[in-house]
């Protein structure tokens, strides 16, 4: 089997994009974004490619207390700086995966997976899709954030095999409902 492996960014990669999501971060309040996906206290969320955690934070605190957040990421350096906010920040609700693409968590666990400006980097794009329609429970939603790629090129990915189907658009931010094709 001739598996395509994705690799994390070099360390001072993954350092210099860190600092310029801190500057967009001011400018552009990703809470204001989240709340286009209608996220809800007490759901369960997948912040899948969490980068250093721009999302993850206001996820934490939309789910509150009793909601769970999930960053994973394929770089220990994110992992590093998500468990730091983490900290910093007093929450408790967020737990940290270090994986290039197989989660770990049971089926239909996820409410919300976030992918956002990671689609474009994924070597194989069909085995990402599958992982997250399993473990997306049924009402749940895929949110894509078509930076870097053709929102087009999103939606051709997405719809292929009947995994997801479009719910909203708001510009470059896709939300998808699970399909029921595995």
């Amino acid at each position: 089997m001739n598996e395509r492996k994705d690799k994390p960014m070099p360390d001072i990669g993954f350092k210099m994009m860190s600092l310029f999501f801190r500057i967009r971060d001011v400018f552009m309040n990703p809470r204001k974004l989240l709340e286009k996906v209608d996220i809800k206290e007490r759901q369960i969320v997948l912040d899948f490619g969490c980068g250093s955690g721009s999302y993850v934070i206001p996820a934490a605190r939309m789910v509150g207390e009793n909601g769970r957040v999930y960053a994973l990421d394929i770089h220990p350096l994110a992992i590093r700086a998500v468990e730091k906010k983490a900290n910093k920040e007093g929450l408790t609700n967020i737990r940290t995966i270090l994986s290039g693409r197989d989660t770990g968590l049971p089926d239909e666990s996820i409410d919300v997976v976030l992918l956002y400006d990671v689609i474009r980097s994924i070597k194989d794009k069909r085995a990402l899709l599958k992982e997250l329609h399993r473990v997306m429970k049924v009402n749940g939603v895929l949110s894509i954030l078509a930076e870097h790629i053709k929102v087009e090129d999103v939606l051709e990915i997405a719809g292929k095999d009947g995994l997801f189907s479009l719910r909203h658009r708001h510009g470059k931010l896709l939300n998808f409902k699970r399909g029921q094709h595995e």
